[in-house]
């Protein structure tokens, strides 16, 4: 039998794959697999909201830009003016106009200061729609989680899940802002220079775009060599990320079985893989700046020799020399933004797509337009010929019939994996029946609405769920209306209310976010305590006191039958012995009743049952 230590034990985390887990950052140059589809369905469910704001941001972004690039060729203008004065002065033939020098600094601060004013228009646009975008998809998703079925959940890994509403979220969030203006500026500053640069002479503007090819070819080289070190950082990072989030989780295991030196040793291997490839992807991409940095200084060079030549012929002002370098320079810095932020883009589109992937799953069914009155509900319950199996081709429950009368209390057995806890998450309509099907009071539960159904339900699992909060706001989740007293009084019932008033605060003692700051026993108490404050008409107890030592067992056993008294329950248990009063007990064997009868008349029978129970009499006897 397992020991209580193994039974308590905080549950591991599943271990995360590369690229899985909260800790998960999205690839370098990772690509949607329906980029156009996916951008329409953004544009579709979201941009067209915020159309108006966008068309804003894209007038702000382009009268910033062209301000902005008309500054240099202004600029040019007082350096020629001031050389003029110079070249005046030296020759005896007049002097510096510093009137008309401060007339062209007025005009480019008037212009830099206009740009200004646009980016910073356009800066608060963008943050307002972004921020409004990634609010927006946030609630969708939250409601989206409420509206899944629960073979959803079975599917899905967790960590891929939170990921989804953290990761892929905030990737979005942070992409859409910057990428957005910075295409639009960059494209604008690229077409605005090359007009700019050919205004002020046509030779040396095609001298200068010789040198980006050659800083074309180099940048895809290295970017060639980097993306598969950037690719591997990451899968290793997730490897790293995974191993840390399930080692916490499951400290005490490692712990109990003296595995730390091996644990240890696992992280270090994954970690200098992690370092190795960190290293390479981080050299490659420092590597790059150096190398363009040097290309561009050619330029600036061949730009300086043969505007001094065309100075000297007089076919372009000194004044000119100075904006074509500026806006030389310049030019290169958008076109490493757009190839930048292209991969950014494709980066965004990735986690949107996983986004629109996990709003389009297929909801829970609820019941048809005009759903059954449920108000009344008693608890006459019958299935008949259910058929089930949380995948169609593999069927857990064949052939199950049972009719439960209103106040009966059911006892469900047999071994594991027979069915049993699946039995009652059919009757609350968690999984829909692949055949037959369940009737409450003479109605078919799909005719009930979802919600409406559960309200009349309590249920108390072997995996209990609390959350960070006070006790009180624990206990009272089941009814948020509940009074002091009634809480108290639920809590005495569970007998939970003296250990309850030994701690700190009393009931207004927080729970930590692990909940670790009790017992699972505890717990375990707290969250009966929440089912009897909620007062159904039928209960559900799953194992419900598996985390109890048997002293406390046995007065709880007497408090849920005071509470079962008048209302249908069905309680799932090993322990036969906690069943033997029960008004019928139901023993279930590969998804299909084999006995039914109370304790006396089960034993009777020395079939199934009979040999489960003495199985563990026999087991608690050593």
């Amino acid at each position: 039998m397992r020991t209580n230590m193994e039974k308590n034990t905080t549950k591991r985390m599943p271990k995360m794959g590369p690229g899985h887990g909260p800790g998960r950052n999205a690839g370098a140059g990772e690509k949607a697999k329906d980029f156009k589809g996916t951008l329409a369905k953004l544009g579709k469910r979201y941009l067209t909201k915020y159309k108006w704001q966008l068309i804003l941001v894209f007038i702000f972004a382009v009268a910033s830009t062209i301000f902005a690039i008309v500054g240099p060729k202004v600029l040019g203008k007082a350096t020629t003016e001031l050389f003029n004065g110079v070249m005046r002065k030296i020759t005896g033939s007049g002097g510096i106009e510093f009137g008309i020098i401060a007339r062209i600094i007025g005009t480019l601060l008037i212009l830099y200061g206009v740009s200004m004013i646009f980016s910073v228009v356009q800066g608060l646009l963008m943050t307002g729609v972004s921020q409004k975008l990634t609010y927006k998809m946030r609630d969708d998703l939250s409601k989206k989680i409420h509206k899944l079925p629960m073979n959803f959940f079975d599917k899905k890994n967790k960590g891929e899940v939170l990921s989804i509403l953290t990761n892929d979220i905030d990737t979005f969030g942070q992409s859409f802002n910057q990428s957005i203006t910075q295409v639009i500026t960059a494209v604008c500053t690229v077409v605005g220079i090359l007009i700019m640069m050919f205004s002020i002479n046509v030779t040396i503007t095609l001298v200068s775009l010789i040198i980006l090819p050659i800083s074309a070819f180099l940048l895809k080289i290295i970017v060639g060599k980097s993306q598969k070190y950037f690719k591997d950082q990451q899968e290793y990072l997730g490897h790293v990320n995974g191993q840390v989030e399930e080692v916490y989780g499951g400290q005490l295991i490692v712990k109990v079985f003296n595995q730390e030196d091996k644990v240890i040793e696992e992280f270090k291997k994954d970690n200098e893989k992690l370092y190795t490839t960190g290293w390479k992807s981080q050299f490659m991409g420092g590597f790059m700046h150096p190398v363009m940095t040097f290309i561009s200084n050619i330029g600036y060079v061949a730009v300086a020799i043969i505007g001094g030549y065309f100075t000297i012929k007089g076919r372009i002002e000194v004044g000119d020399i100075q904006s074509f370098i500026t806006y030389n320079k310049q030019f290169t810095q958008p076109l490493g933004q757009i190839a930048q932020v292209m991969t950014q883009i494709q980066t965004m589109i990735a986690s949107v797509e996983r986004v629109m992937e996990f709003m389009d799953e297929p909801e829970e069914k609820d019941a048809k337009e005009n759903p059954t009155d449920i108000s009344t509900l008693k608890g006459n319950i019958k299935f008949e010929h259910v058929k089930f199996g949380y995948n169609p081709d593999k069927i857990v429950i064949n052939d199950f019939n049972a009719e439960v009368k209103d106040g009966q209390k059911i006892a469900i057995v047999g071994p594991t994996g027979a069915g049993k806890t699946t039995l009652v998450k059919l009757l609350m309509r968690f999984y829909d029946l692949n055949g037959g099907k369940i009737t409450i009071d003479g109605y078919d539960i799909k005719d009930f609405k979802k919600g409406d159904l559960r309200k009349h339900f309590g249920m108390v699992l072997q995996d209990t769920w609390l959350f960070g909060g006070t006790i009180k706001d624990n206990i009272k989740y089941s009814r948020p209306d509940a009074t002091d007293d009634e809480i108290i009084e639920a809590a005495k019932a569970a007998h939970v209310h003296h250990f309850i008033k030994t701690l700190p605060n009393s009931y207004n003692m927080m729970l930590n976010e692990e909940t670790s700051n009790i017992s699972a026993g505890q717990k375990q108490l707290l969250t009966i305590a929440r089912v009897i404050l909620a007062n159904p008409e039928i209960l559900i107890l799953d194992e419900a006191t598996s985390s109890i030592d048997t002293r406390t067992e046995i007065r709880i056993q007497a408090a849920m039958d005071n509470l079962m008294k008048g209302r249908t329950s069905f309680i799932i248990a090993h322990r036969l012995s906690t069943i033997k009063n029960a008004d019928m007990i139901l023993v279930i064997n590969n998804g299909d009743i084999v006995e039914q009868g109370n304790h006396e008349e089960l034993l009777a029978k020395d079939g199934f049952y009979a040999t489960l129970y003495n199985s563990q009499f026999d087991e608690e006897e050593e």
